[in-house]
């Protein structure tokens, strides 16, 4: 049977290093995207080029319905979704706490982590052995923030992601017995366009500085990591975050 992975916020940045990867790894990809359609399609384009399964897939991940058809729409493309890597998040324009508006930090929360539970329990519904489900596993992206706490950058997002790094350890126990995997993969500055949305780009020196390995990370070293905790060589691992921050 073949695997399929459902990738969220996949038009860009880890979410499409993933996808590209995890085709060449044999994986079905279905790359979801909320508003970006076009980078989307040219992701899907390039992986059936270069012989791979893919299908862009719309979908809001804050909206339960959305979820369940996203799902729907995975399965109906190539059959039983097997692994989920929960990607789409945003971090809010940088800047101290007390600058921040409520609507940022709401938004960073659904996205980040109501988006995430929400997939992660549909991914259970359909995945869990208890449910005639063939099993599967998850992979949530957390960040060094969750520990380091961004102060002065994006506290909200840090508190997003320290959400996420607890969602992974209480699912991971709870469906340890349905056939279920659940990990983390928690990046640190990444080279990728997320932080020309936050305004971080302008101070990506500062963060090389304190970075032991005196580099940014790039997206296609994130996803070594995420299909590496999809795939069965991961098989007696599940609760970790996998910290792929360059010593940071």
């Amino acid at each position: 049977m073949t695997n399929v992975v459902l990738i969220t916020g996949a038009a860009q940045g880890i979410g499409a290093a993933t996808a590209q990867l995890a085709a060449k790894r044999g994986y079905a990809v279905a790359v979801n995207y909320r508003r970006s359609e076009a980078t989307a399609n040219a992701l899907v384009d390039t992986i059936q080029r270069n012989g791979g399964a893919a299908a862009p897939l719309p979908g809001d991940v804050t909206d339960e319905t959305s979820v369940r058809k996203l799902f729907d729409a995975a399965e109906q493309a190539f059959g039983p979704v097997t692994a989920l890597v929960n990607n789409a998040g945003i971090t809010g324009r940088s800047g101290p706490l007390h600058l921040a508006s409520a609507h940022t930090m709401s938004e960073v929360m659904q996205i980040n982590v109501i988006g995430s539970m929400l997939c992660g329990r549909e991914a259970v519904r359909r995945m869990s052995t208890q449910r005639a489900g063939r099993g599967g596993a998850i992979v949530n992206i957390s960040s060094g923030a969750a520990t380091l706490g961004s102060p002065n950058t994006y506290v909200w997002y840090a508190a997003s992601k320290g959400a996420i790094d607890s969602l992974t350890v209480g699912l991971a126990r709870e469906v340890a017995t349905q056939g279920i995997r659940v990990n983390a993969v928690a990046p640190g500055v990444i080279d990728t366009t997320i932080h020309d949305d936050s305004g971080v780009s302008e101070r990506l020196d500062e963060f090389v500085s304190a970075i032991p390995m005196r580099r940014l990370g790039t997206a296609d070293e994130v996803a070594e990591s995420i299909l590496w905790l999809l795939s069965d060589a991961a098989s007696y691992c599940t609760g970790a975050i996998l910290r792929v921050a360059g010593g940071r």
